[in-house]
């Protein structure tokens, strides 16, 4: 969930006994919601696929994999903790909704997918992985495994030295094979307990993407756990990429750094200029890479999971602005886009009120890029880390978010969750669906928007659980495939998680 798969539980029974207390809180009226779909502006299921006995912390990937010209969709999932599962990464066929293929795994793959061609057959594969130190490259066609990082000599290291396997991203080839290679973040052990300041150290780690051997190992500077996905500068050189990390977790503290990627690969982390550090709460949400001000220098924005969102010049590193939402906690990533008339950028973030493991309701906050003056904050829906995305939707030269929303109600005085998709028109001051509720819950799995079908509308792919009742569940999930009325006259730029790009760098594939 939270950090693609950042560590929710310190055992599967205390997180039983927390989520008692988790969703016993007063419910809200399900009739409390955004207004229902606007007269122009809709959309309905294309198709919907139900997976039984399994839940998903994962983000929608896509990618043409059988060569019908329809957009494939890629996601992990699995049930809690240490159990294995046949079904823990699967390929959709995008026109139908039927599966493609699947792939077993000894535990939750939590990740959200790297697409790249390893085999040279003009098909993308699939690199993914998760906890217990899972880490799979899957032949994009056929299914079938090409490699897998836990082979037989690490085995033995796999809960001592490696844990969980975030959002890996390419670097240039460092073999000479002519591939690019990976690099990943790698740690966070779920067997500790809230507070122990006792943890593994993480590592950023270099993946050789031909076979999935260690090319190379840095170790955290602070010596902390990291639960961070990975995001690099813009850049097609070595030396022309800086790569942002983050330590800590939800109760213990962290910082944020950001370093060469020549250090990186020397395996020395030393030298990181730290941009920002909590001692209480770490820095799990991945970064945005951003031109603020559209002349060509990208800026970093955070989010710290102590409730505060940070933007750092990319250039200096000194920090342009922060802001704090008090009484929060933040895991979701920043939604990027135009807002607001005759400005930059602005920014779009999710916080959860109370502290982990306790969250109510959501906070959501938009930021101008420029000087972090806030434009918009309120409160709606319940306890989610699924990031927001944005896209013009109404086509009035202002992007909307189009964000997954949780909503609480009640049924025979028992407490009942549903999970929709709703626009927010800052412009036009007013929120709506674009479906009705569905029943379930969504903890983290960020929806996609895109053109999945290239019949130049626009499509929304989401997940969550079907369990009316529970928030944190595993027993049952659904992926859907929403058709809109919406037609797409530009280019979809934040549309997934960590954008577009699915790289934390705002623009649509390639760079412009």
């Amino acid at each position: 969930m939270l950090r693609r798969g950042n560590v929710l539980l310190f055992s599967v029974a205390a997180f039983v006994i927390l989520a008692a207390v988790f969703i016993a809180k007063p419910g809200v009226s399900l009739h409390n919601r955004a207004e229902s779909h606007k007269k122009d502006i809709s959309g309905e299921l294309a198709w919907s696929l139900y997976l039984p006995h399994l839940g998903t912390f994962s983000s929608p990937r896509v990618a043409d994999l059988n060569g019908d010209g329809v957009g494939d969709i890629i996601v992990g999932m699995g049930r809690l903790e240490f159990q294995a599962t046949d079904t823990a990464v699967v390929a959709l066929d995008g026109k139908l909704g039927t599966i493609l293929w699947s792939l077993p795994a000894s535990d939750h793959i939590f990740g959200s997918a790297l697409l790249m061609d390893i085999d040279g057959d003009g098909v993308q594969d699939v690199v993914i992985g998760g906890r217990s130190a899972n880490l799979f490259a899957v032949n994009g066609k056929t299914g079938e495994l090409i490699w897998e990082f836990a082979k037989e000599h690490l085995r033995p290291l796999i809960q001592k030295k490696y844990f969980n396997f975030y959002n890996p991203q390419l670097i240039p080839d460092q073999t000479g094979d002519g591939l690019a290679d990976i690099l990943v973040s790698n740690g966070g052990d779920v067997l500790k307990v809230p507070y122990d300041e006792d943890r593994p150290v993480g590592h950023l780690m270099t993946i050789d993407a031909s076979n999935g051997h260690i090319i190379g190992e840095a170790p955290m500077p602070d010596g902390k756990e990291t639960y961070h996905s990975i995001a690099l500068s813009p850049g097609d050189k070595v030396e022309e990429i800086e790569v942002v990390f983050g330590t800590g977790g939800e109760t213990v503290g962290g910082s944020l750094y950001v370093c060469g990627l020549r250090e990186v690969l020397k395996g020395d982390l030393s030298k990181a200029i730290k941009l920002a550090e909590s001692p209480h709460k770490g820095f799990i949400a991945p970064v945005a890479w951003v031109d603020i001000l559209g002349d060509g220098r990208y800026s970093i924005i955070a989010c710290g999971v102590e409730g505060t969102v940070y933007a750092f010049e990319g250039k200096t590193k000194k920090q342009l602005w922060k802001y704090q939402v008090q009484g929060t906690e933040m895991y979701a990533s920043v939604g990027v886009g135009n807002f607001f008339k005759g400005g930059p950028l602005d920014f779009f973030i999710t916080a959860n009120k109370g502290f982990w493991p306790f969250f109510s309701q959501s906070t959501h906050i938009l930021v101008e890029g420029h000087k972090g003056r806030v434009r918009f904050e309120e409160t709606f829906g319940e306890f989610q880390t699924s990031s927001p995305l944005a896209y013009d939707v109404n086509h009035d030269g202002l992007d909307e978010v189009i964000m997954s929303v949780n909503l609480e109600g009640k049924e025979a005085e028992r407490k009942v969750f549903t999970n929709s998709i709703w626009v927010v028109d800052f412009a036009n001051k007013q929120k709506y669906e674009l479906i009705p509720p569905l029943p379930g819950h969504n903890n983290s799995s960020t929806p996609w928007v895109g053109d999945l079908d290239n019949d130049g509308y626009l499509d929304v792919v989401f997940c969550h659980s079907d369990n009316l009742y529970h928030t944190y569940a595993f027993d049952g999930m659904q992926i859907n495939m929403v058709k809109t009325n919406i037609p797409i006259r530009q280019p979809v730029k934040w549309g997934a998680y960590m954008g577009s790009r699915y790289d934390g760098r705002y623009g649509t594939w390639p760079m412009e």
